[in-house]
C-alpha cells in the first residue's frame, strides 16, 4: 500500500492524469484533467508561499490580531478557491486547534507517509468524498521559525491561544516539523 502511495506521489508541478470511461450502461466520467491538476499544485504552492511571507513577517509578541494578519489571510485565500475553482480544501493536522482541522482516515495515512519521509512534500489519491468520486491532492505544511510564536512550547502559548483553544493540541512544534496538510479534492465531472 505504501508504495502504491509513493507512486502517486506529486514531484514539482509534474502530473500525470489517467482518462477512464464508465461501463457503456453509464456516461462518460471526465476526471481533472492534467491542466487542472497542475492548477491545483500551482495554487497550493502559492497558499504555501503566503503562509510563509505572512508569518516570516510576523515580530513581537502574539495577540489576535497576530492571527488576522497571519493565519486569517490564508484561510480567507483557501475560502476564494474554493468558490471559483469548487474544489474542496482542508488543512488538516494530527496535532489541531480546530477540531474541523482533524485528519480523516485517508489523510492520516498520508500524513503518515509524510512524517516517515520528510523528501515526500505531495501526493496525490484517487478517492470518493462526499462530492463523488475525484482525485485528491496533499501538500506538507511545514513549521518554520516564526510558527513557533504560537506553535511552539505549550508553556509559552500566548494567553489569547490558551482562552480561545482550551482542548488545543497544535503545540511543542520544532522547526522544520510537519504542522500538517493541505488537502484539495476537486471531484470528477459527471
Amino acid at each position: 500500500m505504501r508504495e502504491n502511495m509513493r507512486m502517486m506521489s506529486a514531484v514539482g508541478l509534474s502530473v500525470v492524469a489517467v482518462a477512464v470511461v464508465a461501463p457503456a450502461a453509464q456516461e462518460p466520467v471526465q476526471r481533472p484533467d492534467a491542466l487542472v491538476l497542475g492548477e491545483v499544485v500551482q495554487e497550493i504552492e502559492s497558499l504555501d508561499a503566503l503562509r510563509s511571507s505572512l508569518a516570516s513577517s510576523f515580530s513581537g509578541d502574539p495577540d489576535r490580531s497576530t492571527f488576522a494578519q497571519v493565519c486569517g489571510p490564508v484561510g480567507a485565500q483557501a475560502r476564494r478557491l474554493v468558490e471559483e475553482k469548487g474544489w474542496r480544501i482542508q488543512q488538516l493536522a494530527e496535532k489541531y486547534r480546530n477540531p474541523g482541522h482533524k485528519l480523516d482516515e485517508e489523510a492520516e495515512l498520508v500524513y503518515r507517509l509524510m512524517a516517515e519521509d520528510p523528501g515526500l512534500m505531495g501526493m496525490w489519491a484517487r478517492t470518493e468524498m462526499e462530492e463523488g468520486p475525484g482525485i485528491r491532492y496533499f501538500r506538507r505544511i511545514v513549521v518554520e521559525q516564526a510558527c513557533l510564536a504560537c506553535h511552539g512550547p505549550k508553556d509559552s502559548r500566548p494567553q489569547f491561544v490558551r482562552a480561545g483553544y482550551p482542548d488545543d493540541r497544535a503545540f511543542d512544534f520544532e522547526v522544520g516539523d510537519l504542522r500538517g496538510l493541505y488537502s484539495v479534492f476537486v471531484a470528477d465531472s459527471p
